[in-house]
């Protein structure tokens, strides 16, 4: 597939859970030429809670050009997100927070964005996440 793809970071308390999440997004979707996802979890000595440079770092490192997606565990996490997109300068341009759920946001949005959908088609199909029934 050619042309820039939507980046993914995945942000969360525990440096574990994110690099989780990210390899079961990436087995889900499919394998092949997968969009860039990253995790950004835990503090940046390994402690638990959140870190807006580590949260910084993985947004630049999957940004391609066409916007990058953060998906957030829990609400600490969505105050971190929120600070540096209001600082404007430490994230990509086209970055946005999702209002997704965790695990099955990052699998509709990985999927979608390799898919060669726009920020806005990847947003969505994560935030549509919500209303995956289980029962």
């Amino acid at each position: 597939m050619s042309g820039a793809r939507v980046g993914i970071v995945l942000v969360s308390h525990s440096a574990a859970v994110a690099a989780a999440v990210a390899e079961l997004a990436r087995g889900l979707a499919g394998g092949g030429d997968l969009a860039p996802v990253a995790a950004a979890g835990g503090t940046p000595d390994g402690g638990l809670g959140t870190s807006s440079e580590l949260i910084a770092a993985a947004a630049r490192d999957v940004d391609a050009g066409a916007g990058v997606a953060l998906l957030v565990d829990l609400g600490s996490a969505v105050l971190t997100v929120k600070a540096l997109l209001a600082e404007g300068d430490e994230l990509p341009e086209g970055t946005r927070l999702v209002d997704a759920p965790f695990v099955e946001g990052a699998v509709a949005a990985l999927v979608t964005a390799s898919a060669g959908g726009g920020l806005d088609a990847v947003t969505a199909a994560a935030s549509e996440a919500y209303a995956y029934r289980k029962v």
